[in-house]
């Protein structure tokens, strides 16, 4: 005897539940009239209820890589200002394939202070989300600490075989404050460790130029510069900060490292 489409449908549920899909349920009902209708056969109506229970569990779990992922504030690229960036809209573009994360390249976005960079980095931080790898950001300054203290705690080596288990690190405001010379190792391993293996996005206010005056070092800013763009998208944004506008403020004072300072 035949089961009746009640008895099917609570089948149905108590299947869901003990793969833990409960959402195949509510697609098999809202699918099935028109698959009937539409004439579908076995296996299209399957594939049809299974793929949206793969994209909900992809987007669901990309809202929890997100969160994870320690950003400011998310910031998607529709929400970026084209217009005072157009030079570097068919590179971000590009990008946001997530191609670059495939072949564990760079994306190094410069330039001056409130031209986009953070809100740029963030975006592909969150592409990369949505493509399923799990991303960390955080500063330049914070990622030092991190490294510091585990340094300290004597597993600085299992703390960089961790952090290349991510798709995407990203690190923001490289050069806005000085590293000193133990600071500078740590960051140049973080580097290091990913190098061929996964990709990294940092953004800067100063030119690979002036690294080895934030790093206190200019044999280790060399190093750190060819791991980072042997296979890197350099980007450069220009222009007067975002934040500025308005306000009958043209530009903001050239910031310059220590040791520039201090020989000028």
């Amino acid at each position: 005897m035949a089961t009746t489409s009640s008895e099917s449908v609570k089948q149905l549920a108590y299947l869901a539940g003990a793969l833990k899909a409960p959402r195949i349920t509510e697609a098999a009902e809202r699918l099935a009239d028109q698959a009937r209708s539409a004439g579908w056969s076995f296996e299209d109506y399957l594939a049809a209820v299974l793929d949206r229970e793969v994209s909900a569990r992809n987007a669901s779990g990309a809202q929890l890589r997100i969160r994870a992922a320690g950003f400011p504030a998310p910031k998607t690229l529709e929400d970026f200002d084209w217009d005072a960036q157009p030079a570097v809209r068919a590179q971000v573009a590009a990008l946001a394939s997530g191609g670059f994360l495939l072949e564990a390249r760079n994306v190094v976005l410069l330039g001056p202070p409130g031209t986009g960079k953070t809100h740029l980095a963030t975006s592909l931080g969150i592409v990369a989300a949505r493509h399923g790898h799990r991303v960390l950001f955080a500063t330049a300054t914070d990622w030092v600490t991190r490294l510091s203290d585990a340094h300290r705690q004597g597993r600085l080596p299992q703390e960089l075989t961790r952090l290349r288990r991510y798709g995407l690190i990203i690190v923001d405001e490289v050069g806005y404050l000085p590293f000193e010379q133990d600071a500078a190792n740590f960051f140049f391993q973080l580097v290091s460790s990913r190098y061929e293996h996964a990709s990294l996005v940092l953004t800067s206010n100063l030119p690979f130029s002036s690294w080895g005056g934030v790093f206190g070092d200019q044999a280790v800013a060399a190093a750190m510069i060819d791991r980072i763009v042997h296979h890197a998208d350099v980007l450069t944004l220009k222009g007067a900060s975002y934040r500025l506008r308005g306000r009958g403020i043209d530009s903001l004072p050239s910031i310059r490292t220590t040791t520039e300072q201090t020989q000028g």
